[in-house]
């Protein structure tokens, strides 16, 4: 897309006036029982050893797992708080310089970096004269790498308070400037000007497979391009982010500003069903890769419904709801937490890439990775209670496994990489914000 057309899809964007209240839930106030509630929290030795396993585990590195040699940047995004508590920033500064330096000329951000010796020949890597001992690739199926660096760049600042960052210069470009490319180029080369949303491959809620290849990483003429929620709602939270970062910046505040409140008109116009209460799972662009028999609206997707929380694009009342799907759905298919992915699971054959089957992986696998997520969002609307009470099962079964892990089985069996540091990032926060919620209510403050 050219410059022109770039400027009349912003400028397009712009033009909404409709922004939702993204002010949280608050729950109905009993200070007898919230003490009660406080004293078990505080008291629940689970959530002291996975939170001290969490910290012992950041400790230990920024790669996603051990089954996993790269730092992926949708992974950090998400223990980079924690990872910033236990370990010395200026490592993780450099991660996020890393992946700047790795950044196309189109503004595009990769999913992630690995040393040179390690890489693996299926993958498509990028090169930079910046980081020469390193390789970097781009999983072109996903459009969240760009709003999960931003969102860790706020992060990162808000943990520091290293405001110089953003006037850091890579190849002649500030940080604050290349933040603002990135958020470009998913503009122009991601945007649907019809529905004024963003675009990328069909996957399963927030994964990162297509259904039309073995492994289903790769955007090609076989690809079915649609709008989804998650990848929507993360763009809104990293405009947020970047607007807040660059609060004395008028100029830019103004636009991205206008640009985040029409895309909160557009999702709740185009991926909002209102009727079922819940986020339809796929607008297509060029039609459904999925079996014509398959009631694709049915299926509830939990890890895009706990980012749009984030971006406030849920009122209190739809998050309680929201919260009671999920909960049915549990029970429904038998799943050990609230992380199940999504409900009901695409059918057997659906996909290409035989980790994709049904209740596995990505299809409704159990994912602690965006269930502590979920926790938090419910702690943030003020639903504590509930969150306790569906951390509770996370919890257990790691301590039982003695370990994080990437997912989990309808058995309650760990599965994937070992050591997944997303999962020790998400709880772990979710077992501070629940605690430091218990000590201030058991001392009446």
């Amino acid at each position: 897309m050219n410059i022109k057309t770039r400027s009349l899809s912003i400028l397009a964007l712009m033009a909404g006036l409709f922004c939702l209240s993204s002010a949280p839930a608050t729950a109905a106030a009993d200070p007898a029982r919230d003490k009660a509630l406080a004293q078990t929290i505080l008291n629940d030795t689970n959530l002291t050893l996975v939170l001290e396993k969490g910290k012992n585990l950041l400790k230990s590195g920024l790669n996603a797992g051990s089954g996993y040699g790269e730092v992926w940047i949708r992974d950090l995004n998400t223990f980079i708080e924690l990872s910033l508590q236990v370990n010395d920033p200026k490592p993780i500064r450099e991660a996020l310089l890393t992946f700047f330096k790795f950044q196309g000329a189109g503004g595009d951000i990769v999913d992630g970096f690995i040393p040179k010796e390690k890489g693996s020949t299926a993958y498509k890597y990028r090169k930079s004269g910046l980081a020469p001992n390193l390789l970097a690739h781009k999983n072109t199926v996903e459009t969240d790498q760009e709003s999960s660096l931003i969102q860790a760049v706020r992060k990162y600042i808000q943990a520091t308070g290293d405001q110089a960052f953003l006037a850091e210069v890579v190849d002649g470009v500030t940080v604050a400037a290349r933040m603002e490319l990135a958020l470009e180029f998913l503009l122009s080369e991601r945007f649907d000007a019809q529905h004024g949303l963003i675009w990328g491959a069909t996957t399963a809620d927030w994964g990162d497979v297509q259904p039309e290849h073995d492994w289903g990483v790769e955007l090609d003429e076989n690809s079915h391009k649609s709008l989804d929620i998650y990848d929507n709602a993360m763009l809104v939270i990293a405009i947020g982010d970047l607007v807040q970062m660059r609060a004395g910046q008028a100029a830019t505040v103004v636009k991205w500003e206008g640009i985040a409140r029409q895309l909160r008109h557009n999702i709740r116009q185009h991926l909002w069903d209102g009727k079922r209460g819940k986020f339809i799972p796929h607008v297509y662009l060029n039609g459904s890769p999925f079996p014509p028999g398959f009631e694709e609206a049915d299926v509830f997707y939990h890890g895009g419904t706990t980012i749009a929380m984030e971006a406030g694009l849920l009122s209190p009342a739809e998050v309680v709801d929201s919260l009671a799907q999920m909960r049915r759905n549990v029970r429904q298919s038998g799943a050990g937490s609230i992380g199940l992915t999504l409900y009901p699971p695409y059918p057997k054959g659906s996909f290409k890439n035989r980790s994709m089957g049904p209740y596995s992986y990505q299809n409704g696998g159990d994912w602690d990775w965006f269930g502590g997520r979920t926790i938090q969002q419910l702690i943030r609307a003020g639903l504590l209670e509930e969150a306790y009470q569906e951390l509770k099962p996370m919890v257990a079964r790691i301590v039982r496994a003695n370990g994080f892990h990437e997912w989990w089985s309808l058995d309650n069996q760990p599965k994937g990489s070992g050591q997944f540091r997303g999962a020790a990032g998400v709880l772990g926060l979710a077992i501070e914000q629940l605690k430091s919620w218990a000590r201030k209510t058991a001392a009446g403050t």
